[in-house]
């Protein structure tokens, strides 16, 4: 993958990240493309740039979403004009100073070039939880605690 893809979809990825952090749904849905798909962390499927932002607007007036810390582990080039963002997240909650590892998530991203400009065609945050296996859950709390974001 030639760098400037890679640091394309690295700031797809930042750019998406941020406008949750920032609570703005209006930017967070922004990245996607019109009929792209987002699945949430409690499996809630959303089809669409617009009812994304429909979805996210409330949940961002409402609750007090807390932000992510990510860290990037692969992108992989599928085709010349189509990848793949593999990510781990964690989180903050408000009012507290250390990651919730019930939080922590997997994201994958499958981003694709439309027009010379990255969007996303699909968002998932997948929760991390490894029952029975709560060794990989501190390791992973761990690594996001230790590991530079890319933000």
């Amino acid at each position: 993958m030639n760098s400037s893809n890679l640091q394309d979809i690295i700031k797809l990825y930042r750019t998406l990240i941020s406008s949750w952090n920032n609570r703005d749904a209006v930017e967070m849905a922004a990245q996607f493309l019109k009929d792209g798909e987002m699945i949430g962390f409690d499996g809630s499927q959303i089809i669409g740039r617009e009812d994304i932002r429909t979805h996210l607007s409330p949940i961002f007036n409402d609750h007090p979403t807390p932000p992510f810390t990510c860290k990037v582990k692969a992108i992989k080039l599928l085709s010349e004009n189509s990848a793949l963002l593999r990510a781990i997240a964690g989180m903050v909650p408000h009012g507290e100073k250390a990651l919730n590892p019930a939080l922590n998530a997997h994201q994958t991203l499958i981003a694709v070039k439309k027009d010379n400009t990255w969007k996303i065609q699909l968002f998932q945050n997948t929760p991390a939880q490894f029952h029975g296996r709560p060794d990989l859950v501190e390791q992973m709390t761990e690594e996001l605690r230790h590991s530079p974001s890319i933000l």
